[in-house]
């Protein structure tokens, strides 16, 4: 594939034809997919890394592959999975950060003058973003300032590349939100341990976020998509790439996204540390997918989404490119709930 960053480590989580699981590492070209002998998915490869303490790029290396496959074929199947899940959903914990990047403190301050006018005072939304400016980045082994933070869901919240990310009945909007992605595991002895980095689209309702700030849980609620690919390692301090929203074929807004420290306002280790201080957060054998927030969105350029909108996420440091497509969930029911 022109333009993937060649030499690191990448693994996909897919199915063969007959529906048996497998983890493979992409070929150094980014076409073909090399299946893990002996490991079924990533959690097992990430399971038996803590249980040998052998590091998780060494274990990879080491461990041998059986015949290289063609991945646009397994891609065009729709058999490609998310590059992490958890046998348990439950225990697969999808959470995230906002205003860690120039664009989306932008884009929430302009939601902010829309309800309340130009002159009204700084949007606290503003004000975190300033705070993360002055002390997200603390000197190793210090503690910097706390970030944002929100719950998205569980594992059945997930859904891989080419997969349709549902619009429910009772949103006012769908959009989505290009970011990086960390994924973890926590050890037996509590202690959670990066498995790597992916490529996320944070799916958000941004029109019921922007009528008060304090809806933005409600907005995070929905499903989002992780994939194809993990990066094993430390991310680049600098990652670009693309983020495009294609309708009945052709390409209505496409914008640049930049990433990594270099453009975060927070480190990561800061991020990190604000979501594990929480000891329900360090469960053993638990899994976390971790937005780190986003640089570029649609909806801060005035775009409109619809459905059957496709949102499209490529970054040469991640391999293939997520891909969703936008589709209409049922009408909303009230809820009725009835004592035992």
């Amino acid at each position: 594939m022109r333009g993937v960053d060649q030499g690191r480590t990448r693994l996909v989580q897919f199915k063969t034809e007959a529906g048996e699981r497998k983890v493979a590492v992409v070929g150094a070209d980014g076409e073909t997919l090399s299946p893990l002998s002996g490991f079924a998915t990533t959690y097992e490869l990430a399971q038996h890394s803590l249980e040998t303490a052998t590091g998780l790029e060494a274990l990879v290396a080491a461990t041998p592959r059986e015949a290289a496959l063609d991945y646009d074929a397994v891609l065009k199947a729709g058999r490609v999975l998310p590059p992490l899940d958890h046998p348990e959903p439950a225990r697969f914990l999808i959470t995230g950060t906002g205003l860690t990047h120039t664009g989306s403190a932008t884009a929430r301050n302009r939601m902010h003058m829309l309800t309340h006018g130009p002159d009204a005072d700084e949007s606290d939304s503003m004000k975190i973003f300033r705070m993360g400016l002055e002390g997200g980045k603390p000197a190793e082994g210090e503690i910097g300032i706390q970030p944002e933070w929100f719950f998205k869901g569980v594992g059945t919240c997930v859904v891989p590349t080419g997969a349709p990310l549902e619009l429910p009945g009772f949103a006012l909007a769908g959009a989505e939100e290009a970011e990086i992605v960390g994924l973890y595991i926590v050890g037996l002895d509590g202690q959670p341990r990066r498995i790597g980095y992916t490529l996320g689209n944070d799916f958000s309702d941004h029109v019921t976020e922007g009528k008060n700030y304090l809806y933005l849980a409600h907005s995070k609620l929905r499903e989002c998509s992780l994939g194809p690919e993990l990066l094993l390692g430390e991310l680049p301090q600098e990652v670009s790439g693309h983020v495009r929203i294609i309708r009945d074929g052709a390409v209505v807004w496409d914008e640049t996204f930049l990433s990594g420290e270099s453009h975060m306002s927070h480190s990561i280790a800061n991020l990190e540390h604000y979501h594990f201080r929480y000891p329900m957060f360090c469960r053993p054998g638990d899994l976390h997918a971790y937005f780190f927030g986003a640089d570029a969105m649609s909806y801060a350029s005035n775009v409109k989404t619809e459905v059957n909108d496709e949102f499209e996420i490529v970054s040469p440091t991640f391999g293939k490119p997520l891909r969703n497509r936008m589709t209409a969930g049922p009408a909303e029911k009230r809820i009725s709930v009835t004592p035992l």
